[in-house]
């Protein structure tokens, strides 16, 4: 049977834009940046781009009472759940801790995929999350590379983000986008989540104005926000056409660019902890193995 390398192809992009989006995200985060107005502005930015994009298509997202529904749904656990954790941690926890937690994703997705009846059980797939988690153990080690161990606390609130990934693939493979493409899903994403976060924005006050002088950290959001919105579409399609266990094998290349990215850009030191924990990450998403039959 001949299999396409488009999906692999995809993922590569996917986990380059995302890990550079980790990367950008530190320093975005070290002005104290509040996560809702973060997350606010990359909805925004979101709805530009892809909204200049579904003109020019002439493809605009249909709103109705489904997917409506859709989008909320997507918004929720694709954006304002995960990164509004994804941000604290972020501030706490170096960046390439953050590329290694993000490769929890598939450990997460098979569970969830088996509770939804998407996936039957498999012992090595099962093995493969105990390695995984195994992995984020390490990372709690002596000299793993965390200033104070203090910090640790946050580690549970950077998997928050992986868990709500994972929801949100297995309920993109279960029920569909409603008939929308990922451009025109992501877009009535944006719009609509630009919409539901931007009165908690007042609320808690954590507005910044776009007409002020623009420090470094507001263009490294605006550089992430475009990461985000092109790995987002592609993750949609790659979940629509391979399934959530293949498409959430980005956290493969996820984790390897963000750890490149980290070292690259933030100049941040490794130890072998770091090094044990990535190899122990890879098996466990090795063995949680992708659904091939979805492939063509």
């Amino acid at each position: 049977m001949k299999v396409s390398l488009l999906p692999y192809f995809v993922l590569i992009l996917m986990g380059a834009a995302w890990g550079l989006g980790i990367a950008l995200t530190k320093i975005t985060v070290a002005t104290g940046y509040g996560p809702f107005v973060l997350i606010f502005w990359q909805f925004v930015l979101g709805t530009i781009i892809l909204g200049f994009i579904s003109i020019m298509r002439r493809k605009l997202p249909f709103f109705g009472r489904k997917t409506i529904f859709l989008f909320t749904v997507l918004a929720l656990l694709g954006a304002i759940f995960p990164n509004s954790a994804n941000y604290v941690a972020t501030y706490y926890l170096p960046a390439g801790f953050i590329a290694i937690l993000i490769a929890t994703v598939p450990m997460f997705s098979f569970p969830i995929a088996m509770l939804m009846g998407l996936e039957k059980i498999d012992f090595r797939r099962i093995a493969g999350i105990i390695v995984g988690f195994c992995g984020v153990l390490v990372l709690t080690g002596p000299d793993a590379g965390i200033p104070d161990k203090v910090l640790l606390i946050f580690i549970p609130l950077a998997l928050v983000a992986p868990l709500f990934y994972a929801l949100e693939g297995n309920y993109v493979d279960k029920y569909g986008t409603s008939g929308q493409d990922p451009i025109q899903t992501f877009t009535g994403v944006s719009i609509l989540g630009t919409l539901m976060v931007l009165p908690i924005v007042f609320a808690t006050g954590q507005w910044i104005n776009p007409l002020e002088p623009w420090p470094l950290q507001n263009f490294t959001h605006v550089v992430s926000s475009f990461c985000h919105a092109f790995a987002y579409c592609a993750y949609v399609w790659l979940v629509s056409r391979s399934g959530a266990v293949f498409a959430a094998q980005v956290a493969y290349f996820v984790t390897a660019w963000g750890v490149f990215w980290s070292i690259f850009i933030l100049d941040e030191a490794t130890s072998r902890y770091l090094w044990y924990s990535i190899s122990l990450m890879f098996v466990g998403m090795f063995l949680v193995s992708p659904k091939k039959k979805r492939l063509k």
